[in-house]
């Protein structure tokens, strides 16, 4: 949001925040989510230019389609070792990963 914007909201009396602010989160906390939304679109953009169906990764990684849906939308239930190990079936190295993370 622009400064001019955030200035009209506020002299309105809105409060202007982020997620961390509207729930309360420690750094720790919004960092974790960060990483989480990062690994999850690293899923979807990897597995979309290697044209590969969410079915056809569930396979490889022995889960569901369902599961790899939730992942790419970003589910609160998926851990970051399932979004790591969907990274690794799609054939990323650890480089590449790490870029995600970065």
């Amino acid at each position: 949001m622009d400064s001019k914007k955030k200035k009209r909201l506020e002299a309105k009396g809105w409060v202007c925040g982020d997620a961390a602010d509207l729930f309360g989160l420690t750094p720790e906390e919004a960092r974790l989510i960060d990483l989480k939304l990062a690994l999850r679109a690293g899923i979807k953009e990897e597995r979309v230019k290697q044209n590969i169906t969410q079915t056809e990764l569930a396979k490889a990684m022995g889960s569901s389609q369902s599961r790899i849906a939730k992942m790419e939308r970003g589910d609160p239930s998926v851990s970051i070792d399932l979004l790591l190990r969907a990274l690794m079936a799609l054939g990323m190295t650890n480089k590449q990963i790490s870029k995600i993370i970065a």
